[in-house]
């Protein structure tokens, strides 16, 4: 396990990236509150935008761009940092009991007394009040989309104590960004957005599941369930060829229905597509490097997965703007 690091201020983050700009600039009375929204470690923020970055490049790729294609890109990037962080802040009030007991998340401000449940649930809500602001200058679609999205991220964290397959549930609504930036671009949500959103959710059992490999043997003690403990040491590469294989070829096929019909985006399908095969190389070489029973290398290779997931993304802009 990472030995945990100590802040400025007394606090411990035990698997933040050392001189992150919380420790460094934030002010000391916000670092709780930042370090309850994972602001320390921005990983977890570039998954929930890469896909609305999908969505919204993918969509725009038939046309170009519009001019409101400029405020969604940034209301999604603004989106997903408050999100992400209300999301982070709801999982630490209900795994408390659990973060306690791991080596790796007893140090989060909950557990370790630097934040109060009352005064999570305070900072929970201004940000999905800000985030709430924001969404609502979408269309009516892209609106609705997101206040059903909630659902996802009020389950997520209870889904590690019923089922093996947790990292599913954050897929749904990790991926979610894909519809709700399709929906706000071009105002209906065809097959190919909902083909993109399985292929994140592949994406996600692929790097979650790597990511989880971490707590694997502290997850076991408390019984919290999970695919690594599900596919073990053994077997985990097997599943895993399957989740990115699975995820290249649903994004292929995304991208095929996107601009196949349209005679004159031959070199934007292509473009789009080189995207798809440079990402689904990223997971290859991810897979090719994997050791499980590695933490260090675990955490290195699920980090990695924003380069992957960005590879996509900028074709997809790329082909968007041919």
């Amino acid at each position: 396990m990472t030995a945990p690091q100590q802040t400025p201020e007394g606090g411990y983050v035990a698997d933040a990236p050392a001189g992150n700009w919380v420790d460094r600039f934030a002010p000391a009375r916000s670092r709780p509150y930042l370090r309850l929204s994972r602001a320390d470690r921005p990983i977890g923020t570039w998954l929930l935008l890469i896909p609305c970055f999908w969505g919204l490049a993918l969509a725009a790729t038939p046309t170009g761009f519009t001019a409101f294609d400029l405020w969604i890109a940034l209301g999604c990037t603004l989106g997903a940092a408050l999100m992400r962080g209300a999301g982070c802040t709801w999982n630490d009030i209900t795994d408390r009991d659990f973060d306690a007991a791991v080596a790796r998340t007893k140090s989060r401000p909950i557990p370790s007394g630097q934040v109060t449940v009352k005064q999570a649930l305070v900072w929970m809500i201004g940000q999905c009040a800000l985030g709430a602001a924001i969404l609502f200058t979408f269309n009516t679609l892209a609106v609705t989309l997101g206040v059903a999205s909630l659902a996802l991220v009020a389950v997520y964290p209870f889904a590690k104590r019923f089922t093996w397959w947790p990292q599913m549930f954050l897929g749904l609504a990790f991926n979610w960004g894909v519809l709700v930036a399709w929906a706000a671009h071009a105002g209906t949500l065809p097959p190919a957005a909902i083909l993109l959103w399985l292929s994140g959710i592949a994406w996600t059992l692929f790097y979650d599941t790597i990511y989880a490999h971490q707590d694997k043997e502290d997850d076991a003690m408390i019984g919290v369930k999970s695919t690594a403990r599900l596919f073990g040491d053994k077997n985990t590469k097997i599943w895993l060829r399957g989740f990115f294989i699975a995820a290249t070829l649903l994004m292929t096929v995304a991208v095929i229905q996107t601009l196949a019909p349209h005679a004159p985006s031959l070199p934007k399908l292509v473009v789009a597509l080189v995207g798809v095969w440079g990402f689904g190389w990223h997971l290859a070489q991810q897979l090719a490097r994997l050791d499980t029973t590695d933490p260090a290398k675990c955490l290195v290779l699920f980090r990695s997965n924003r380069n992957a997931g960005l590879i996509a993304a900028l074709f997809f802009a790329g082909a968007a703007l041919l």
